[in-house]
C-alpha cells in the first residue's frame, strides 16, 4: 500500500522556549519534529494527535493539551530516498502545520526515531533538516 502524499508537522515546545527534536531511524543526519502521513478517512488534526502519540507517547486528549492548528499548508518535494513509499510519479507532498505547547519538558517514548533532545528554539531551528520545520520553529521565537 502506498502512502498518501499529505502529511502533518507538529512542533512540540515548552513554556521555557525549548523544542523537541527527533532523529530519524532511516537517516541519522535528519532531525525533525513529529511528522506523519494522513491515513484514509483522517483529518489533519486527527493525524497530528495520532502521530504525537505514536512518536512520543504524549497523549494530547488524555493529558488535556491543546493542539494548535496553524491553518497553513506547504507543498514540498518528497526526498528521493522516500519516494518508493508513494505511488509511481508522486514527487510532491502537502504538509499541514501544527504546534503543541507543553508546560515543561517531559520524557519521550521513542518508537520511530533513534533519539530525541530538547533544544532552545533557535538551536532546534538550526538542527531541523527541512525548511518548513525550521520556519514553524522560528515563528515561535517572535
Amino acid at each position: 500500500m502506498t502512502k498518501r502524499p499529505e502529511s502533518v508537522l507538529v512542533v512540540i515546545y515548552t513554556a521555557q522556549g525549548r523544542a523537541l527534536m527527533l532523529r530519524r531511524l532511516d537517516d541519522a543526519n535528519f532531525w525533525q519534529s513529529v511528522t506523519g502521513s494522513l491515513e484514509t478517512g483522517e483529518t489533519p488534526y486527527q493525524t497530528a494527535v495520532r502521530e504525537v502519540m505514536e512518536e512520543t507517547g504524549i497523549d494530547i486528549d488524555g493529558q488535556g493539551l491543546t493542539l494548535n492548528d496553524l491553518n497553513q499548508q506547504v507543498s514540498y518535494e518528497i526526498r528521493p530516498l522516500w519516494r518508493k513509499r508513494y505511488a509511481e510519479g508522486v514527487t510532491m507532498n502537502i504538509e499541514h502545520q501544527f504546534t503543541l505547547a507543553l508546560p515543561a519538558q517531559c520524557e519521550i517514548s521513542l518508537t520511530e526515531h533513534s533519539e530525541f533532545c530538547w533544544l532552545p528554539l533557535k538551536e532546534a531551528a538550526e538542527l531541523a533538516s527541512s525548511a518548513s520545520n525550521r520556519q514553524v520553529i522560528l515563528a515561535l521565537t517572535k
